[in-house]
């Protein structure tokens, strides 16, 4: 049964599609912007009830942060705001309906729009790699980074008593797929973890670990140039992990990950940070598209639809001040394409004129290890300390919620002083009663739909200035 959710004629509906970066500053922004405006209402439908701080991630994997610390209920950041927890199953622009199923049960619901707003972000892309789907473990969501910790954690606690040789060695090499932002985070961050882990399990030492980084490219944290590319690479090298570049992973099986240089890797813990592809609900709208993505205006309006507006992973946003180009689909450009969205959409409901968007990266940066990190600011490169405090400092300030900037500050502290926990409290692995339908098969974006949306029955799981 379809319940249908009518608006009072009077009042003009708008709607967010997406708790992502986008989304959320989006509707925070026209929250403010039509507060005193009763005739308007705001939806914005989320997967989760939360919102998650996703530069942060890799931390909790490490253990540096609590689980809770760098999510956000929506109904706190939102008070004017109807938020609904479901899954987007279908965008009926010329209709202006969305059909989302909500609980457990998947409810069917029908929501009419007067304005959309589309923030939809991405998924992981596998591009149909064996085994990778099924036994790969992304870093996309919260569930992702739980699942990562407990992994490390049981693979610790099954080597420390594993007499063959070579399970100890699959279950203590540690691989990760990738060498942009999300991948040099997480095996830095990893890397730590387990070093500092070790202790507490005497059967093992240092020289049984193996921790390696894959990466396509010649040089690791392209985005930030060759420099600090390479200082990165000497950096992660110095603390014990290996770098293989110019090559890709070719399959994976539970004990080995075949690279296509015809490396064999004994491993059973593959962390795969290598590629997103735009939501599947893109490809099935009748719109014009660009690499995937939703073709916007300057505006972030979708040409040929005036009333539907598009921002973040899942938008093509075109760079005014360098034709032929487009922004990059990152967290500092999503939150201000959120602001600019809800600008635009307020105009047009108050008879104002619009804004075109267009921003310029302020800085990028990355922490590469133990008090370590890397950025580019403002055409400035920093290394070292300072820009691992820089990076710890920006961040904080960005993360949204007085209480959850004291939270991360304390367990940043506490880090200091006091050894990681090694807990596996959250190890999920073996439950069987849910499904999580948010992985994508297909390699481009471009013919995806539901049916190419992967299933797994195991839990699931940016940077930004």
């Amino acid at each position: 049964m379809i319940v249908q959710v009518k608006r009072r004629r009077r009042k003009k509906r708008i709607v967010i599609l997406g708790g992502g970066f986008g989304g959320v500053y989006a509707a925070i922004h026209l929250e403010k912007l039509l507060a005193r405006q009763s005739a308007v209402e705001i939806s914005l439908v989320s997967r989760d009830n939360f919102f998650l701080f996703t530069p942060m991630l890799h931390e909790i994997a490490a253990s540096d942060l609590e689980i809770t610390n760098i999510v956000n209920p929506l109904r706190k950041l939102l008070r004017k705001v109807e938020v609904l927890v479901g899954e987007v199953n279908e965008i009926d622009l010329p209709n202006k309906r969305v059909l989302i199923s909500r609980g457990y049960r998947n409810h069917s619901q029908e929501i009419d729009y007067d304005h959309l707003v589309i923030a939809l972000g991405s998924i992981t892309n596998f591009y149909d790699i064996p085994g990778l789907i099924d036994l790969a473990v992304p870093m996309k969501s919260l569930r992702d980074a739980i699942q990562l910790r407990a992994q490390i954690l049981r693979h610790l606690e099954e080597a420390n008593f594993e007499c063959n040789p070579a399970e100890r060695q699959s279950l203590l090499t540690f691989v990760v797929a990738g060498g942009g932002f999300a991948g040099v985070e997480t095996v830095a961050a990893l890397n730590d973890f387990v070093r500092e882990a070790l202790p507490f399990y005497p059967a093992l030492g240092e020289d049984l670990l193996r921790v390696m980084l894959v990466h396509s490219g010649p040089a690791i944290l392209p985005e930030l140039g060759e420099s600090l590319g390479r200082y990165s690479e000497k950096v992660v090298e110095k603390r014990g992990v290996e770098i293989r570049l110019n090559t890709r992973v070719k399959s994976l099986t539970e004990s080995r990950v075949f690279l296509a240089d015809g490396v064999a890797i004994p491993s059973r813990t593959l962390v795969w940070t290598a590629g997103t592809v735009p939501s599947p609900i893109i490809a099935s709208l009748p719109c014009a598209k660009e690499r995937g993505r939703l073709l916007v205006n300057e505006f972030l309006r979708v040409p040929g639809w005036p009333n539907v507006w598009a921002v973040g992973d899942c938008a093509f946003v075109p760079d005014i001040r360098n034709p032929g180009s487009s922004h990059p689909p990152t967290a500092q450009h999503a939150i201000r394409e959120g602001k600019v969205v809800a600008h635009n959409i307020a105009a047009i409901l108050l008879g104002r004129p619009l804004r075109s968007f267009s921003f310029t990266t302020i800085g990028l940066l990355a922490s590469i290890g133990r008090r370590m990190g890397v950025a580019r600011v403002l055409g400035f490169n920093f290394s070292g300390f300072f820009a691992w405090w820089m990076w710890r400092t920006l961040y904080l300030s960005k993360l949204p919620g007085l209480d959850k900037k004291v939270r991360v500050a304390f367990d940043w502290t506490l880090d200091l002083l006091f050894p990681k926990d090694v807990c596996a409290v959250h190890d999920l692995d073996q439950r069987r009663d849910f499904h999580w339908p948010d992985r994508a098969r297909n390699t481009s974006g471009n013919n995806g739909d539901h049916e190419t949306t992967a299933r797994r029955l195991i839990p699931a799981r940016a940077e930004m200035a």
